[in-house]
């Protein structure tokens, strides 16, 4: 993959494409389009209680770091707290996973995609809104779910139902 842009790239704190996506705050710090699709990276903040239900996606490797919070990392190779500080990364293949706040403030993580792909995804799904705003969740009828289910296919990410791990 060749890089489109050979320049430094710099945003400041409120710059990039800040989206509400599931209740959260996600901002495109770097998209595929500047990085010639190698990279991507999201800011993300991720109010108590939320996080994305259990899903895979086999062609990219995702990792998170903790800038603030916790969370509850679940995967098919078992349970993980991260805090503050933590670095969690989840590799290439398609492993099940999702992760949730479990504290009582707005978890802050940079997540880190490679391939990029993902913020064209959260790009789809999300509606644009101020850095750090909150839009409630949508409600999760069927409607909204077969919608997500089929821009998650589009991404090559496959969902998973909430339950998946209370096995």
């Amino acid at each position: 993959m060749e890089n489109i842009n050979n320049t430094v790239t710099a945003i400041g704190a409120n710059d990039g494409d800040s989206l509400s996506v599931a209740g959260g705050n996600y901002r495109i710090l770097i998209s595929g389009k500047q990085t010639g699709g190698a990279f991507a990276v999201i800011d993300m903040l991720i109010p108590p209680g939320s996080g994305p239900g259990p899903h895979a996606h086999a062609a990219f490797q995702e990792s998170f770091f903790v800038v603030d919070g916790e969370v509850e990392v679940k995967s098919e190779a078992g349970t993980y707290v991260a805090k503050k500080g933590a670095f969690v990364s989840i590799p290439l293949g398609g492993m099940v996973h999702c992760f949730k706040n479990i504290s009582a403030q707005a978890a802050h993580l940079l997540c880190t995609v490679v391939p990029s792909g993902l913020e064209e995804m959260f790009e789809e799904l999300g509606k644009p809104v101020s850095p750090g705003v909150f839009l409630p969740p949508p409600p999760m009828d069927d409607a909204t779910l077969n919608k997500m289910r089929e821009i998650a296919e589009k991404y090559g990410q496959k969902l998973y139902p909430p339950n998946y791990f209370d096995k």
